[in-house]
């Protein structure tokens, strides 16, 4: 069974930092494009970040560059969203998604395989 399993979601100040893993089972984290997307309360889902493993480049919204930075653990079948300086409007849940026939350029509903999400609030 195909599975992508999110981690490491919770409370945290403005400034502060999270590291969210994503985990795959069933299947080999390898296709082209991995990516972290978010969605807000009311607001579309958006693309975060997203890493291409045929040539190891990564994407990153404007709203993220500098501050959030997506790495991969082959050996543990994981993703990783590192964010830093984390600000209020950083706010959602956050999802990890891969397809193998999607892109990092491609509209998140392009993506086919999805984990349950895990929320980030960021708040004093």
């Amino acid at each position: 069974q195909v599975q992508l399993v999110e981690s490491g979601g919770g409370l945290v100040q403005p400034g502060g930092s999270l590291r969210l893993s994503c985990t795959a089972s069933g299947f080999t984290l390898d296709y082209d494009a991995i990516g972290w997307f978010r969605q807000a309360p009311g607001k579309e889902r958006e693309g975060v970040a997203c890493l291409s493993t045929s040539d190891g480049n990564t994407y990153y919204a404007n709203s993220v560059k500098g501050r959030f930075t997506i790495s991969r653990d082959n050996r543990k079948n994981t993703v990783y969203l590192q964010m830093n300086s984390l600000k209020p409007e950083d706010t959602a849940v956050y999802y990890c998604a891969t397809d193998p026939s999607a892109r990092c350029w491609y509209r998140w509903s392009r993506f086919g395989s999805w984990g349950q999400g895990t929320q980030v609030t960021v708040s004093s």
